[in-house]
């Protein structure tokens, strides 16, 4: 187990800002942080504390907020960057070899192509554990993980004409971080799979690390609660939106951060520009969401999201997919959480017990007549690897209903090859594209947003190219809380001023009967057309 530290108070963080001059091989020696970058690592009371509570291996659930979650003192800290001390064990050794055996030989060894992890074997890296410990989190150990892969020199300009310094490239990098959103965290996998060789055009880093010469001024209709989750809740943590389907959040933490979440209200640690409406995982709150969905008879179907599932432990899964078993309103639940797209590696860990416990619900479903699902979240073909395949053949084999669902981003999968092969992948791994999202309108990304158009292109495009049972629907979340709605169902749609509206006769209550919800284009799209 790793052990929880104290957190770390102001003075102790600045003296870790200063870097040891020998490292193991594979890192830069950085003698101290470059004076023009002091301001964007600058320490504060809660710098690089785990936001939101333990891993999932060490979070217990209590009757009170755990430490970590909001405002309980933080219990755990991810440790510095140094693989040579998060080796796996030899219990967990020999846990993970059985499944090495059968997936790892002649396999690329890819996160070996990341400086710091060139020395990182098969065994360490497929370990959960070790990725947990070795997740990128928080501005000093963004900035100390970045000063070690990337280049001296990497690409301003698409066409490498142009360059620029890693320091230039760092600091737009962490004056992004002042103004999104979202914390940082991102996985070990994930970041092994961007080409650091031209990280400001990769299609990964584009989606979890805000540059901010790439931002552009908010539409201002953008909102952090655009789809008013918060205003749809009966209880704290429950969304009741539709007739017969409810959302449940049981937590507000995720293994790696988006900056596009459209729950930036409340997932993940404050940021400099945000502070959290924090879902605390407690079992009071539970107990209230679920005696809500027990004395709803309507309610059929159950959302368990966050957050992320993921990071709930196997014991909480269980007792949450039991529980929604045992209600005989309840007919089909799924758990969202976008591990599979960052962390599949835990799918193949035999030490840890989240995959076995959800493959457990799945079949504890089927026996009762129900139907439980994995949702994930992949946005482009290159998050797919060969530990994609065979985690996603395991759960094939397992029985394990696993679908996609992909938000539309501009510069990561808005054009018709990449959203093309990114279905075909997903598809050829057995698992089945859901939805294709335009991206909601939630505020700090319009420069990840694309025009309605966009969408209905893709759609025109790919129908027919693939398995209608394959093909996934391409829909508008739509502002204001009228619930997903086909992105060609549009009652009118002008590209000029970039607005269009939908109505949703299934959504009804809180005003909603018969209303008519707009939609409304990037800024910068919309003058264009104009």
């Amino acid at each position: 187990m790793l052990s929880a530290i104290p957190c770390l108070r102001a003075s102790h963080l600045r003296s870790r800002l200063t870097f040891v001059s020998k490292l193991k091989p594979g890192y830069r020696a950085v003698s101290s942080v470059p004076r023009h970058l002091q301001a964007q690592v600058a320490v504060s009371e809660n710098l690089d504390v785990h936001d939101g509570g333990l891993p999932p291996h060490l979070e217990k659930i209590t009757s009170e907020s755990p430490p970590g979650q909001g405002g309980g003192p933080p219990s755990f800290l991810i440790p510095p960057l140094n693989t040579k001390h998060h080796h796996v064990s030899q219990e967990q050794d020999a846990a993970v070899r059985p499944v090495l055996a059968e997936v790892t030989k002649n396999r690329d060894e890819f996160w070996r192509k990341v400086p710091v992890w060139k020395d990182v074997s098969a065994n360490d890296f497929l370990s959960y554990r070790w990725s947990v410990a070795n997740t990128v989190q928080g501005t000093a150990k963004l900035f100390k993980f970045l000063q070690a892969v990337v280049p001296e020199q990497v690409p301003l300009d698409k066409s490498g004409l142009q360059m620029q310094s890693r320091d230039e490239f760092i600091k737009d990098v962490l004056d992004g971080v002042t103004t999104a959103t979202m914390a940082i965290r991102i996985t070990p996998y994930i970041l092994s799979r961007v080409n650091w060789e031209d990280p400001r055009h990769d299609p990964i880093i584009r989606q979890f690390l805000p540059m901010k010469s790439l931002m552009v001024p908010d539409h201002p209709k953008l909102a952090l609660d655009s789809l008013h989750e918060t205003a749809d809740s009966p209880v704290k943590g429950l969304v009741h939106r539709y007739h017969d389907k409810a959302l449940f959040l049981p937590t507000s933490v995720c293994p790696t951060y988006c900056m596009f979440c459209t729950r930036s209200y409340a997932v993940g640690a404050n940021t400099d520009t945000v502070t959290k409406a924090s879902l605390k995982p407690t079992r009071k709150r539970w107990e209230e969401a679920f005696a809500y969905i027990e004395r709803t008879p309507q309610l059929q179907d159950i959302v368990v999201s966050g957050g992320d599932s993921y990071y709930l432990q196997p014991e909480q899964l269980t007792m949450i997919g039991e529980r929604l078993i045992s209600m005989p309103n309840i007919k089909r639940f799924r758990f969202a959480s976008k591990g599979l797209a960052v962390a599949p590696t835990r799918v193949l860990d035999e030490s840890d017990g989240w995959v076995n416990a959800l493959i457990d619900i799945s079949n504890k479903a089927k026996k009762a007549g129900k139907a439980m699902a994995w949702h994930t979240h992949f946005n482009h073909p290159n998050e797919i690897s060969w530990i994609t395949t065979q985690a996603s053949q395991k759960l094939f084999e397992a029985g394990v209903m696993v679908r996609n669902q992909t938000v539309l981003l501009r510069g990561v999968n808005d054009d018709l090859a990449t959203m093309s092969a990114l279905i075909r992948q997903l598809a050829d791994n057995n698992i089945f594209p859901y939805y294709v999202y335009q991206c909601d309108m939630v505020e700090k990304i319009e420069h990840l947003r694309t025009p309605l158009q966009t969408i209905l292109d893709l759609e025109a495009n790919m129908r027919g190219s693939i398995a209608g049972f394959m093909m996934p629907s391409f829909v508008v979340d739509l502002p204001g809380g009228g619930g997903k709605r086909l992105a060609c169902s549009f009652r009118s749609y002008d590209s000029a001023s970039g607005i269009s509206t939908y109505m949703a006769p299934a959504v009804t209550g809180r005003d909603k009967d018969n209303k008519v919800y707009e939609h409304f284009d990037p800024i910068e799209s919309s003058s264009a057309a104009a």
